[in-house]
């Protein structure tokens, strides 16, 4: 059985769900942010916790489109299937990143877990109750949609203008970004996503992106922690790279 269709994990032990949510991914940067504490415990007392292992799914491309996401812990990689077979990762989502939320009757992406982590699941119908009930909930979730759109848009124009190098250097700082508004402090980063991931996702081959990463380190602006670790050593190197203001390299 899908561990996501199986019983509700706020159980004894975890106190009330207003506890439960204080400790959550999203209470800082995500959707809950805005809440107070009678309000999280009526967003707690509609939802669904839901604990997901490595490559396990949250969701499938084409799944009816009943339930809402928001990752607590753990990061996850979107997917796309082309109608030939081919599969592109089009992004990567951090603790208090909302998944799934689409107007449409079934999933137009799917998304699954780089990281063991954690999903808090709500029916579509009740978050949009929830909406009603609180509209500081609802402008909060029209703000995240705006900064996800305004990424959307930074991403396209990489695509379009960006060298091999400028991608993968904006994108490890990117990374770098989103784990430190989550409270991860440095200087090593985790990075679980393959470099198949990150070429599919910036638009390049898994060469491509390998030499990248190993010009970045022979100059000196990045090292390598075991398979998942990186430390940005010369950020500010990258980040004028990552701006468009250097030449690929490579």
């Amino acid at each position: 059985m899908n561990p996501l269709d199986s019983t509700r994990a706020l159980m004894d032990g975890l106190g009330t769900g207003a506890d439960v949510c204080l400790k959550c991914g999203s209470r800082s940067i995500g959707l809950c942010a805005p809440l107070d504490m009678a309000a999280l415990d009526d967003m707690a007392g509609e939802s669904e916790r839901h604990t997901l292992d490595v490559r396990e799914a949250v969701f499938h491309q084409g799944d009816p489109a009943r339930h809402v996401y928001t990752l607590t812990e753990g990061m996850a990689r979107l997917t796309r299937v082309l109608p030939d077979g081919r599969q592109s990762v089009i992004g990567f989502r951090f603790a208090g990143d909302i998944l799934g939320f689409t107007p449409a009757a079934e999933h137009a992406f799917g998304a699954e877990m780089l990281t063991r982590g954690t999903v808090c699941r709500l029916d579509r119908r009740r978050l949009e109750q929830m909406f009603r009930r609180y509209p500081v909930l609802e402008r909060r979730f029209l703000d995240l949609c705006m900064k996800e759109l305004a990424a959307s848009q930074d991403h396209i124009l990489a695509l379009g203008r960006f060298s091999a190098e400028e991608r993968v250097a904006a994108f490890l700082v990117s990374l770098a970004e989103a784990q430190e508004c989550r409270n991860h402090v440095g200087p090593v980063f985790d990075l679980p996503a393959t470099r198949a991931d990150i070429g599919e996702f910036l638009g390049l081959t898994l060469e491509t992106v390998s030499r990248a990463i190993s010009a970045f380190r022979k100059r000196g602006w990045i090292r390598l922690h075991g398979h998942s670790g990186i430390e940005l050593i010369d950020r500010a190197a990258l980040i004028g790279l990552g701006n468009g203001d250097g030449a690929d390299a490579a």
